[in-house]
C-alpha cells in the first residue's frame, strides 16, 4: 500500500509538472491588425509596412484587417470587443480621441477599453491655400480673415474629422472667422481647393506634397513641433506667430483592456525594433510619416492630453454627430 501511495503521489507531481496543453507560448498563432480605414492609403501603408516586419520578428504573421467606416469607430469597436490575448490590436489614430466628445453615443470607451501599446507615426497637417489668396504667410491670412470676417471659406474631408478640427483650432486660435465646408472625403475638398471654390485647408504632408511641388497650391505653415523634411522652407505655426498650436494625423497600436503586461512589452518590443529597421525608416520617411515608437506609458499620457484637447475644439465649433 505504501509503495502504492508513494507512485500516486509520483504520478501526482508528474502531472503537475507537465505544461498545460493551452499554455502555449506567445505568440503561436497569426495576430490580426484592425485598421480603421480602406486598403492603399497612407495609414494602410504604415500597418502593412510595419506590419510585415513585426510578423517576420514574431514568427507569425501580423494580418491588417481593414474596418473602414464611422470615423474610425467601426474597427474600434471590433477591437474592443476582442479577447484580451494578444491577438487582435487596433491601429488607434487621432480620429478616435475626437470621437470621445464629437459622437453623442459610442460603442467603446478609448480609455477604459484598450491599453496602449506605442505611438507608431504621426503625420502633420500643412495650411494649405489657393495661389490666388493674397497671403504669403500665417500672420497675413490672419489679417485677411479679420478684414472680411466670414468671407474666407475652408475645405475638410467631413463633418467632425480630423483637418476639420484642426482648422477648427486654428480658428480659435487665431481669432478669425473661416466658413466650413464639409467635402466627403480630402480628394474632393482638394479639388476645389485647387479650383478657387474654397480658399484653404489642412492636408496632410505627404497629400500635400504633389498639389505644393506643382504650384496649385500654396503651403503656409506646418502644424507639426518641426518643419517637415518634404517641405524645409515652410515654417511651423509657432515660427509663423501662432505658439503652441500643433494638429497632426497620428497612428498608434493598442490592444483590448486586460491584455497581460507581458503580451504588452513583448509587442511594445516589436514594433519599435521595427520602427527602427532601416528599410521601415526609409519607405515611411519617404511617404511623410514621423515615426516615434513611444512607450506604452508615454503613449497613454499622449492620448489622454489630445482628448480634452479635441473635446474644447469640438465644443467651441458646435458639431455633434449622432
Amino acid at each position: 500500500m505504501r509503495i502504492v501511495a508513494m507512485i500516486s503521489c509520483y504520478a501526482i507531481l508528474a502531472v503537475a509538472h507537465v505544461p498545460h496543453a493551452g499554455a502555449q507560448p506567445y505568440p503561436h498563432k497569426p495576430l490580426r491588425f484592425v485598421v480603421p480605414f480602406p486598403p492603399g492609403g497612407g495609414a494602410d501603408n504604415l500597418a502593412r509596412i510595419v506590419g510585415q516586419k513585426v510578423g517576420e520578428d514574431l514568427g507569425q504573421p501580423l494580418v491588417v484587417d481593414n474596418r473602414a467606416g464611422a470615423g474610425g469607430n467601426i474597427a474600434a469597436e471590433v477591437a474592443a470587443r476582442s479577447s484580451p490575448d494578444g491577438y487582435t490590436l487596433l491601429q488607434a489614430n487621432v480620429a478616435h480621441t475626437i470621437a470621445s466628445s464629437l459622437y453623442r453615443q459610442l460603442n467603446y470607451d478609448l480609455l477604459k477599453d484598450f491599453e496602449a501599446v506605442t505611438q507608431l507615426a504621426s503625420v502633420p497637417f500643412v495650411l494649405l491655400v489657393n495661389p490666388a489668396v493674397r497671403a504669403g504667410s500665417v500672420s497675413e491670412l490672419t489679417e485677411l480673415a479679420r478684414k472680411s470676417p466670414g468671407q474666407l471659406n475652408y475645405a475638410s474631408s467631413g463633418n467632425g474629422g480630423p483637418s476639420h478640427m484642426a482648422m477648427e483650432l486654428f480658428r480659435s486660435m487665431a481669432g478669425v472667422e473661416i466658413r466650413h465646408i464639409p467635402y466627403k472625403g480630402a480628394g474632393p475638398a482638394a479639388t476645389d481647393v485647387i479650383a478657387g471654390r474654397v480658399q484653404m485647408m489642412f492636408f496632410t504632408v505627404s497629400a500635400a506634397l504633389p498639389h505644393v511641388t506643382s504650384g496649385k497650391l500654396k503651403a503656409l505653415s506646418i502644424a507639426g513641433a518641426q518643419r517637415s523634411p518634404q517641405l524645409p522652407n515652410v515654417p511651423t505655426m509657432d515660427e509663423a506667430g501662432l505658439p503652441g498650436f500643433e494638429a497632426s494625423t497620428w497612428f498608434g497600436v493598442m490592444v483590448p483592456a486586460k491584455t497581460s503586461p507581458r503580451i504588452i512589452e513583448r509587442l511594445h518590443a516589436t514594433f519599435t525594433a521595427a520602427l527602427h529597421a532601416p528599410e521601415v525608416r526609409q519607405r515611411l520617411v519617404a511617404q511623410g510619416f514621423e515615426l516615434i515608437g513611444s512607450t506604452p506609458r508615454q503613449f497613454d499620457a499622449y492620448v489622454k492630453a489630445e482628448i480634452p484637447k479635441w473635446a474644447k475644439v469640438v465644443r467651441a465649433s458646435g458639431v455633434v454627430v449622432n
